[in-house]
């Protein structure tokens, strides 16, 4: 329609008509049932969507990054970085629903549309809820590790399990919001459950057996452990199901945690010093007295030894052995590396055979001594057999 204004229409009657130009452009249909007012409105929502996330990720989390810089600890760093995704997406996906909430579609179109927001948004939440855990976690390891506490080497066990009942509710959720009932869901996988427990009872047993580990924490990942009287090594990891232990052959032992939560377990890496126990014999011509300065002095070389803890040093004489007069030597090393504590053991056993050398005497080996009663030496013949001697075998 063409726009004619006559002269003593004035000012007003322009006015007038040029807003009914645009009122009936914006009105004017086009795909359908849409109209240019709708999509201007519509495209207006996604302009300011993008614009507000621009301004939420440059001025509002760069700032908190800036703040949480001057400060001596990543973990405020890394949580920034674990929420700044999750809630972009967020406003993202709310500037999109309500760009569409704008346009005159059906109720059917709406309702789908309004249920699907709903999912991504519950997923939006969980995953956010996943990427704080990470962080979360290590967190746990680093303060454990700090405060020499053995929780940290279960971290990644808890972390496990968490992460997998925080999926399996956030599926949970999500279904729920599509608009879908979950009661028939959670009914069927009630009656699956009970069927897979029965035929899993040892895998259950396992995870049972996991947070056991958990709350007593009797190791960490790289101690030293043995398990009854089977299993000797180093732990490599602890995992929901088993326990890998790296043996001394350099072999790795996979072992269900049910079985190490119902086992003694020795841990030797809590060992705040390593002990020593040994028996030293002595030949039985060490006379009494000697054996008295004799024992003294293994006690001095204990006292004066670096590599000796001068906690508790037990040196006695105990026993008279079979061939042997038995010196009790105890005590322990302040390392506990076994290198280093079968070092220090030579050097003191050497200092050991040094003073017993020292004082004249000798180290005791296993002998025997044979005496003859007088009652059967007269009875010996005088071709020198025992009566009774007789065979081809014996000297003519």
């Amino acid at each position: 329609m063409p726009l004619t204004v006559n002269a003593a229409d004035g000012a007003g009657g322009v006015d007038v008509q040029f807003s009914e130009l645009i009122k009936s452009l914006f009105e004017r249909p086009v795909f359908g049932d849409f109209t240019y007012g709708n999509l201007l409105w519509s495209f207006g929502i996604i302009l300011l969507t993008f614009a507000f996330r621009n301004i939420l990720t440059r001025l509002i989390f760069n700032r908190l990054k800036k703040l949480a810089a001057r400060t001596k600890a990543d973990y405020d760093d890394r949580m920034l970085e674990a929420l700044e995704k999750p809630v972009s997406l967020f406003f993202l996906f709310l500037g999109i629903y309500l760009a569409i909430s704008v346009l005159p579609v059906e109720d059917e179109v709406f309702n789908f549309f309004t249920l699907l927001f709903r999912g991504l948004s519950t997923f939006l939440v969980f995953w956010g809820i996943l990427r704080f855990l990470d962080v979360f976690a290590d967190i746990l390891i680093k303060v454990s590790d700090v405060k020499g506490s053995t929780v940290g080497a279960f971290v990644p066990l808890i972390k496990k399990a968490t992460r997998v009942f925080v999926i399996i509710v956030g599926v949970i959720m999500v279904i729920d919001n599509l608009g879908y009932s979950v009661g028939g869901i959670l009914a069927t996988l009630g009656l699956g459950g009970a069927a897979f427990a029965f035929a899993a009872k040892d895998t259950i047993a396992n995870l049972y057996g996991s947070f056991a580990l958990a709350l007593d924490r009797p190791f960490k990942v790289g101690d030293w452990i043995m398990i009854g009287n089977k299993v000797d090594g180093d732990v490599e990891e602890i995992g929901l199901r088993s326990t890998k232990v790296r043996t001394w052959p350099k072999t790795v032992l996979s072992i269900p945690n049910n079985i190490l939560a119902n086992e003694m377990i020795n841990n030797w890496s809590r060992m705040p010093k390593r002990r020593i126990k040994q028996v030293v014999g002595v030949d039985y011509g060490t006379k009494p007295e000697t054996m008295d300065f004799l024992v003294e002095d293994i006690r001095q070389l204990l006292r004066e030894d670096e590599g000796v803890d001068q906690e508790f040093i037990l040196v006695n004489f105990t026993d008279f052995g079979e061939s042997s007069l038995n010196i009790l030597v105890y005590y322990f090393t302040k390392t506990t590396a076994w290198i280093e504590h079968m070092n220090v053991r030579q050097r003191v056993n050497l200092k050991i055979m040094n003073a017993i050398d020292a004082r004249g005497s000798s180290i005791a080996f296993p002998t025997r001594t044979v005496h003859l009663e007088g009652e059967i030496l007269e009875n010996l013949a005088p071709d020198g057999k025992l009566p009774g001697d007789i065979g081809p075998d014996l000297p003519h």
